[in-house]
C-alpha cells in the first residue's frame, strides 16, 4: 500500500470538510460538467528562510500569479512539528492543464518576477525543494 503525504491528506480533509469551497459551492450556480485543474505545491525553505518566502508571496508572488491567470485557492504552513519551521503548501487552480502551462511560462518570463526573485534572494536562495502534485476533484467535491 502506498503511503500518502500527511500534508496532502490534511488538505484533502479540509477540502472534503468544506473549508476549501468555491464561491458557488453552497448554491445552485455551480458550473455543470466543468472542472478546474488544481495544483498543490509544497515548498521547503532553506533554514531560517520561511519568513522570507512568506513575505515574497504576500508582497509580490500572489499578485503576479493572479496577473497570469492563476486562481489562488489557499496557503498553509504546518501547525506543528519540524515541517512548521520550513514548509509552505499552497493550491492554485486553472481552467485546464494547458492554461496551467501557459500561466507558469508567462509568470517565469515576467520581468517583474525576475526582479523580485533576484532582490529577495540577495542573501541566497530561499527555496530548497519544490514538490508539485496535480489534483482532479472528485464528483462529490465541493470545490470543482
Amino acid at each position: 500500500m502506498r503511503k500518502c503525504c500527511p500534508t496532502f491528506v490534511s488538505i484533502a480533509c479540509l477540502a472534503l470538510a468544506g473549508v476549501l469551497t468555491a464561491p458557488w459551492a453552497s448554491s445552485d450556480e455551480k458550473p455543470k460538467g466543468k472542472e478546474r485543474y488544481f495544483e498543490m505545491r509544497t515548498y521547503i525553505a532553506h533554514p531560517g528562510r520561511l519568513d522570507d518566502l512568506n513575505a515574497r508571496f504576500r508582497n509580490h508572488t500572489n499578485r503576479l500569479f493572479e496577473k497570469h491567470g492563476m486562481a489562488l485557492i489557499g496557503y498553509w504552513t504546518p501547525a506543528e512539528g519540524e515541517e512548521a519551521k520550513n514548509t509552505l503548501v499552497y493550491i492554485l487552480a486553472y481552467p485546464d492543464k494547458e492554461s496551467r502551462e501557459k500561466s507558469w511560462k508567462a509568470f517565469q518570463e515576467d520581468p517583474e518576477w525576475k526582479k523580485v526573485r533576484t532582490e529577495t534572494e540577495a542573501k541566497g536562495p530561499i527555496v530548497q525543494k519544490v514538490e508539485s502534485k496535480y489534483l482532479k476533484p472528485t464528483d462529490y467535491s465541493p470545490i470543482r
